[in-house]
């Protein structure tokens, strides 16, 4: 672990809190700035993100401006002890919010499938991907099928519409101009009749106010997705680890930012051939 002695002890100004699956799976702390791991650990209990904040100063703690992370209820109550002012500082990453209406729609997809095979119908036999690409996404050998499906009477149409339409709430530069989008776009999702995406609504209206406040701070945990496909080459390329720790190491020998060459230089030994 000479890399990591060597590199600087400092908190990063913005912070990505995301997730690596190992067994039930590990968290880890990215520097956004630098596209760099700076701490893992092995659940997601509130004290293991504490774990990281304890090893700072309250004077390094003030100056971290924004904090990407997912809704999870421990590393929020984390961040707010020891991160000032964090209300106005943690930014729920996009992708997690627009995860609860994948789900919705994929939800509302298999009730309506269920009750379209009572009747003997198989339109959405097959389709689970195709309502959970975004538009652009979508294949060229599977946009006849989607166009295709898009043409008809289905609430699961109905979902994908209001998925798709949360995804402008992230094209507004100001947190006004984010809440009175949203306060229109709620109002449709609350009164569509549809219970996985009425349910879904409330949950991100629950969140709202760290939701919009990417506004002001422009962050989301991108940067932890190649992170993780990274990562994930890493494992493949060791065929798996054994445990926890060889997995942490090799996180930061890849992913770390560290220092990794001999430390003091090593000098040439030259030698001299007599005539």
């Amino acid at each position: 672990m000479c890399g990591k002695s060597r590199k600087p002890h400092a908190i990063p100004i913005r912070i990505g809190v995301d997730e690596k699956a190992f067994s039930r799976g590990h968290k880890y702390v990215t520097n956004i700035d630098e596209g760099t791991v700076e701490f893992v650990c092995d659940d997601r209990e509130q004290e293991s993100l504490e774990a990281y904040y304890q090893q700072f100063k309250g004077e390094e703690l003030e100056k971290v401006e924004a904090v990407a992370m997912d809704m999870w209820g421990p590393f929020i109550a984390a961040t707010k002890k020891y991160i000032p002012n964090a209300g106005k500082k943690i930014v729920f990453d996009r992708f997690h919010a627009m995860q609860h209406m994948l789900n919705a729609v994929d939800k509302t997809r298999r009730l309506e499938h269920k009750k379209l095979l009572e009747a003997g119908d198989h339109t959405l036999k097959g389709t689970k991907y195709i309502w959970l690409w975004n538009k652009e996404n979508v294949p060229e050998w599977k946009k006849e099928d989607y166009y295709a499906l898009k043409s008809l009477d289905l609430k699961t149409n109905k979902a994908c519409a209001i998925k798709d339409n949360l995804r402008h709430l992230w094209d507004y530069k100001y947190e006004k101009c984010m809440r009175n989008y949203f306060k229109k776009w709620y109002f449709w999702a609350s009164h569509s009749r549809i219970e996985p995406v009425k349910s879904a609504a409330e949950t991100i209206k629950s969140h709202i106010d760290n939701i919009v406040t990417y506004a002001k701070h422009q962050i989301t945990n991108a940067l932890g997705e190649s992170i993780n496909a990274k990562i994930e080459k890493v494992k493949r390329m060791a065929c798996g680890f054994r445990n926890r720790a060889h997995y942490r190491t090799a996180i930061f020998f890849h992913c770390g930012g560290l220092d990794l060459y001999p430390y003091p230089p090593v000098k040439p030994c030259l030698r001299f051939r007599s005539a």
